[in-house]
């Protein structure tokens, strides 16, 4: 389970007094699971979050240090976006395996083909399905994309 090796990774780096940006990234993380789980227990799910809202977590955590050390490269803070950078590399290690491009569309193919979508009408049931197959190993933006020019 996804949690529990983000725990072990934790406990780990703790004892072995890794460098202070791996192990604040990691409480991080579990923070940020944490808060998840207890908006899950509002909702009367008690087993609190699954390993693909864990996925979903950490993607949006990826993608919210990519912005900014962006925009950190940008203000010449280059420090700041190098530390960024360092938790990309932490949280990357929970993440599956990247998709190529070419990957990306051929899934995309295969998804149109599977279910028979033709036009712009059938871009949501599409995206759906992507997503619920490669949840954390695609990226959406790249997909939504080539699934739009692929409909159109």
């Amino acid at each position: 389970m996804l949690r529990e090796k983000i725990d072990v990774a934790l406990k780990t780096s703790m004892k072995a007094r890794d460098d202070k940006v791996r192990v604040s990234t990691l409480r991080l993380i579990n923070a940020a699971i944490k808060d998840r789980d207890i908006a899950a227990r509002a909702s009367d799910r008690c087993d609190g979050v699954t390993d693909d809202e864990i996925l979903a977590i950490l993607t949006k955590m990826m993608k919210q240090r990519e912005e900014s050390a962006t925009v950190y490269e940008k203000g010449c803070r280059l420090d700041l976006a190098e530390q960024e950078r360092a938790e990309m590399a932490v949280i990357k290690e929970f993440l599956p395996r990247q998709m190529s491009e070419a990957e990306i569309e051929t899934a995309v193919k295969d998804v149109i083909a599977e279910i028979d979508a033709s036009g712009l009408k059938d871009m949501g049931k599409s995206m759906a399905l992507l997503k619920e197959r490669y949840a954390g190993a695609m990226d959406f933006a790249k997909a939504g994309g080539l699934m739009k020019k692929a409909l159109g």
